[in-house]
Formats: structure tokens, sequence, C-alpha cells
């Protein structure tokens, strides 16, 4: 069965999930530079199926778009005209990184450990992937 991927994109780093290959389990893939994800994507779709992407969509607390909202829209552009058969899934990218900064205090990461941002959009991205893997089953 094809793999889902979920890419937590920002404007220095992407924080990049991908799921086992029984589409149950999230798991943090890496952190690539955000100037070179589309070349991270290309090669890793050439060596795994992949089925579909999620790509976070930012919003505010109102539900109105943010800030980041136009540099996010861009890459969406960019990636839907370099993978044209990819099925992309927005979602709703609230609090993941709030999330992801309490699971590294849960699992006892050293303050050191938590100043990682490479670490905090990867984990972002599972937390992305694994409610979507979810909401799916129910």
């Amino acid at each position: 069965m094809p793999r889902i991927i979920a890419i937590d994109y920002g404007l220095k780093r992407t924080g990049i999930a991908v799921t086992d290959e029984l589409q149950i389990i999230a798991s943090g893939l890496t952190t690539v530079p955000s100037d070179s994800v589309i070349n991270f994507l290309k090669d890793y779709f050439s060596k795994e199926k992949v089925i579909e992407v999620l790509i976070g969509e930012p919003k505010q607390m109102n539900g109105l778009p943010s800030e980041s909202t136009p540099i996010i829209e861009k890459f969406v552009s960019d990636f839907k005209t370099q993978f044209p058969n990819m099925k992309v899934i927005r979602v709703d990218e609230r609090f993941t990184s709030k999330m992801a900064f309490q699971t590294m205090i849960d699992s006892g990461l050293s303050k050191k450990q938590r100043k990682n941002k490479g670490l905090v959009d990867e984990i972002a991205a599972t937390i992305l992937l694994q409610d979507y893997l979810t909401r799916k089953m129910i």
C-alpha cells in the first residue's frame, strides 16, 4: 500500500512525516531546508510509493489565513506544478508547533534538544499526519 506524507512547510525549514506502508502509524522522516524540499520530494517519490500529501494550512485563532499563508500557497502551487498527479490535502495546522514542543517536554528531551527547531517542525508534521490518520479511521 502506498504511503502518505505530511509537510509542515516554513520559510526556512520544512518538517516531513510519513506513514508506514499500511498507513497506520505516522513517523517523522526529516527536516529539510525549504528551498530544497521539492528536490528532496522528487528523490523520495522516485524510491517510495506515495498516494497523497498533506500540507499544513496556517490559520489564525479566528480561522482566517495567517501571515504565512502567501508563502505556503506559493509552495502548494509549485508542488502541484512539479507533481501534477499527486493528491494534495490541506489540513489545519493550528497548535501543531505548540503540541510538538509539549511532546518534546513530555518525552524528557533536554532544553538543548528542545531548541532544535528542525525537530519541532518534524514532530509538527508527524502530529498533522497522525491526526489525519485517526480521523480517517473513524
